[in-house]
């Protein structure tokens, strides 16, 4: 004979299908969320020692946008950032301040030209955020001369964004 199942029982079975069938519901749109995002890995290079600097102070850029996103960037432990754009984002421009001040290094993707007669003063690059994912790019080194030394000669994977940086002169901080 068959022993009758309490109703208590009945509404535990009950919810722990609601709690389930949430969990997975859950699982499911994180998946989907994750999917609408693209991640590239950041390497911030001292221009002159080929040394990486780590910092967390990115300022990013996207789609000639004036907006900073500094909150985009999340600090590896090796040093490098992850940046987490979103999948409507086709150019990226990235820059760096020291540690927590408000000086910007100078990128030296730009370093050189700006303002020249070729170019407009403009400190910003902008680098195809798919290009980006396939290849990898490595921004140029404009703060050293023609002959790159051996240590910075770097590459990138795909899913990788390098750029050279120094820190800005006495005058260039004063007109900041």
């Amino acid at each position: 004979m068959l022993s009758p199942i309490s109703s208590a029982a009945i509404i535990d079975r009950r919810a722990l299908r609601v709690c389930l069938l949430l969990v997975c519901m859950a699982g499911l749109c994180s998946l989907v969320w994750a999917q609408d995002q693209k991640t590239i890995t950041i390497r911030m290079i001292d221009s002159r020692t080929g040394l990486l600097i780590p910092s967390s102070y990115f300022l990013v850029r996207v789609d000639h946008q004036q907006l900073e996103h500094g909150d985009w960037v999340k600090k590896n432990e090796d040093g490098t950032g992850a940046l987490t754009l979103p999948a409507d984002a086709n150019l990226l421009s990235v820059h760096a301040t020291y540690d927590t001040s408000s000086y910007v290094y100078a990128n030296c993707d730009a370093d050189k030209d700006r303002g020249s007669a070729e170019h407009a003063p403009s400190p910003d690059r902008w680098y195809s955020i798919e290009k980006i994912l396939s290849e990898g790019v490595v921004a140029p080194n404009n703060c050293i001369g023609k002959k790159v030394p051996d240590k910075l000669q770097v590459f990138a994977k795909p899913g990788e964004f390098v750029f050279f940086v120094r820190e800005l002169n006495a005058m260039e901080k004063f007109r900041q």
